[in-house]
């Protein structure tokens, strides 16, 4: 017996269940098995959302620690080169494109030898 869990999103399941003879389950096994199905389908989405929120607040935290890292770098060029926070940006992204290297690491990179001298 295959019973799809009632799931909104992009989650789908389904819960299967298996009987040794044919015709294992009656009126009153198949209801009972779509009630389970009901509190089966909370607990998957209920960890699905889970899963998602977690996985946002890494990328926040990611993010946030690129952002700054990216902001201490513009800072060192602005100081070094006398220009504006996005003359610093577009260097930093082209030297990122120049280098194929992500802009954070290049931002990391910058900062790492300011720090060394």
């Amino acid at each position: 017996m295959s019973i799809a869990l009632p799931i909104q999103e992009a989650v789908t399941g389904a819960l299967n269940l298996y009987g040794s003879s044919a015709h294992a389950f009656d009126q009153s096994s198949i209801d009972l098995a779509e009630e389970f199905a009901a509190y089966a389908a909370v607990a998957l989405a209920n960890a699905h959302l889970y899963e998602s929120t977690s996985t946002l607040a890494q990328q926040m935290r990611e993010a946030m620690r690129s952002r700054a890292v990216i902001e201490q770098a513009k800072g060192i060029i602005m100081g070094q080169r006398r220009c504006s926070a996005d003359e610093a940006f577009t260097l930093l992204a082209k030297l990122s494109q120049d280098t194929n290297r992500k802009l954070r690491d290049v931002a990391e990179a910058l900062v790492a030898r300011a720090v060394e001298r």
